[in-house]
């Protein structure tokens, strides 16, 4: 993962909310909710196979933002105070199982804090107060990941999502009031202010340029799901939205082709590309979000699946990363098998074995520490909530 261009090299990752909640009414929006399930998957895939391709045909982490921001926006119907506590309490539980796992890890392989430049002791409050970017070694060798001492950084840098999520929240109940009083000069000045972060208009603080990056590339989506949530893209007539949107994205795009990095058009290096490929994208979507009070008849299929991500999806924003680097030293010895490779070469050959073991090591920790999801929401603790049995009880209910 990178961010060039002079951000932080860290920026590719998906959301984790709660699911969400039409405006109009009671129940949960399920086209929302498979947004957010899509976009989880896609970022596992995009940490498995890499690829420009991913981050433009889903741009997953802008789509999340978005999402977020309509739920945030309908959350603080309620006193900001309380929704604050709610939403900090269900993100800092799951991330606290998170840390205390990856620094026993790191401990047991001998980093002490301030080795390899991680900077002071004080940092490590980072990894259980995401109000900055936590430190993580570059590289340790032995156990975990033997064949890739970088695990540390697979293992902290995907932290940055939780830090942007963390601050978004916080600033919510002031961006909605600003919103709502000024809403297009709210909606363009991430934008402007991420347009002064790349050309150096303005000197920043280097203790806060992450933050600032965050602001300015993601910002936009974000207030986007305020106006989804009050109903300002919905007054909006498809015929104005979708020529407006594709024309952000050609922008993103023209602007993407000119400013290749190392990785070539992937928009996770390119802040400018990415937050308006990611705003025009998330645009089209939000304005035409049927409101699913559930899944139409073809789609059914999906319900468990995308009710079980949206129910653990910090879980597995949180651990895939870190299980993708486990994928190599248990699948070295496949890789080292002669009759292996003369069973399935072509198989081998691609990211599909560390893309499926990456999915079954996520059920065993789903089911492992995915419940500490429930005690954070104040639910009874589930072992693997696909919401099967609430479906069971509407339908004798209805009978």
């Amino acid at each position: 993962m990178s961010q060039g261009q002079g951000a932080p090299a860290r920026h590719q990752g998906e959301t984790v909310a709660e699911g969400s909640t039409p405006k109009g009414g009671g129940g949960r929006d399920r086209f929302l909710d498979m947004l957010r399930a899509i976009a989880l998957v896609r970022v596992v895939t995009y940490h498995t196979f890499g690829g420009a391709f991913f981050s433009m045909v889903f741009p997953a982490i802008g789509i999340m933002f978005a999402l977020a921001g309509s739920l945030m926006a309908a959350s603080l119907k309620r006193p900001a105070g309380s929704v604050l506590r709610s939403r900090t309490r269900r993100l800092l539980l799951p991330f606290w199982a998170y840390s205390i796992t990856v620094l026993v890890l790191f401990a047991l392989h001998g980093w002490v804090p301030g080795d390899q430049g991680t900077g002071p002791w004080y940092r490590l409050l980072f990894w259980f107060v995401p109000l900055g970017d936590p430190p993580f070694p570059d590289e340790l060798g032995g156990g975990i990941g033997v064949q890739d001492p970088t695990w540390p950084i697979q293992a902290g840098e995907i932290l940055w999502y939780i830090r942007a999520y963390f601050w978004f929240m916080l600033l919510s109940p002031l961006l909605l009031k600003i919103f709502r009083a000024q809403p297009l000069l709210t909606f363009l000045a991430p934008l402007a202010m991420l347009v002064i972060l790349e050309w150096g208009v303005v000197p920043m603080p280097d203790g806060l340029t992450a933050e600032l990056y965050d602001l300015g590339v993601y910002g936009s989506c974000w207030i986007l799901g305020f106006a989804h949530h009050d109903g300002y893209l919905r007054r909006l007539s498809l015929k104005v939205v979708i020529p407006v949107s594709l024309a952000v994205m050609a922008l993103g795009f023209w602007w993407a082709f000119n400013h290749q990095t190392e990785d070539g058009m992937d928009l996770n290096a390119i802040p400018i590309g990415q937050a308006l490929w990611s705003l025009g994208f998330c645009a089209v979507l939000m304005r035409i979000s049927p409101r699913w009070q559930q899944f139409p008849r073809p789609l059914r299929f999906l319900d468990g699946f995308v009710t079980l991500l949206n129910n653990r999806a910090v879980t597995v924003y949180l651990w895939h990363n870190l299980l993708i680097a486990l994928t190599v030293p248990i699948m070295e010895p496949v890789y080292e098998s002669e009759a292996a490779w003369e069973l399935m070469p072509r198989f081998l050959e691609t990211s599909w074995p560390p893309f499926i073991l990456t999915w079954l090591m996520l059920a065993v920790v789903l089911c492992a520490v995915g419940w500490v999801e429930d005690i954070a929401a104040k639910r009874r603790p589930r072992l693997w909530p696909t919401g099967r049995r609430e479906r069971q009880k509407a339908l004798s209910a209805s009978l």
